[in-house]
């Protein structure tokens, strides 16, 4: 009992600290993702969302564990010159990337199609970049999680992209939705991070930021 309620004290002194750690400092999630606001909501984190139009070009050579990174330092960055002393912000980005080639988000219902079709019957990466950015500090992050899907028929695929329409998802389907729900057998590593951001990481780089 006595190892019980010291194991107690510590950690409700450690939660105590971590809810005091952000007072008074305006956290800003820089994206418009759904997703990614449902997760950071969930760390019980008081933030608002703010998003500024930023080219997501990169270069054709750059590795795929590179370029959420790059994306999310470019999405932090451009917030960069009105930062306040009391501000944080928190950017990401996610592709997926499967026998060597990005899937970003479709620009159309075919482009949709042909992703999933890539997908279908193997196993791809999902890779989420975080940048973290202060006046006084900046630090980036990743984590990469590894999907496999079964086989998915032609209907499948129609129904879904036709019904879900996932122009806002990288390699065209949200795990949380239809399509992940039917095609996704095994995961290895955080499911959250497939959602778009890898909450137990930020966690930590939050306590330690």
């Amino acid at each position: 009992m006595k190892s019980y309620q010291s194991f107690s004290y510590i950690y409700a002194k450690t939660f105590y600290m971590l809810s005091q750690k952000f007072a008074g400092i305006e956290i800003i999630l820089a994206s418009a993702s759904p997703r990614r606001r449902q997760l950071l909501a969930g760390l019980d984190i008081e933030f608002e969302v703010k998003t500024k139009e930023v080219s997501e070009d990169f270069s054709d050579e750059m590795p795929a564990n590179q370029v959420p990174l790059y994306l999310a330092q470019k999405k932090a960055e451009s917030f960069e010159a009105e930062l306040q002393k009391n501000q944080l912000i928190i950017a990401a980005d996610t592709i997926v990337s499967i026998e060597g080639k990005i899937l970003n988000k479709p620009n159309s219902l075919q482009e949709a199609r042909t992703m999933l079709e890539m997908l279908s019957g193997k196993m791809h990466k999902v890779i989420t970049g975080v940048c973290l950015l202060s006046r006084q500090k900046k630090e980036l992050f990743a984590d990469i999680t590894q999907v496999y899907f079964r086989s998915l028929s032609n209907a499948e695929i129609d129904y879904y992209v036709e019904h879900y329409k996932p122009f806002d998802k990288a390699g065209s389907y949200g795990a949380q939705e239809w399509l992940g729900m039917i095609a996704i057998e095994r995961i290895e590593g955080s499911y959250f991070n497939v959602m778009g951001l890898p909450v137990h990481l930020l966690y930590e780089k939050l306590k330690n930021f």
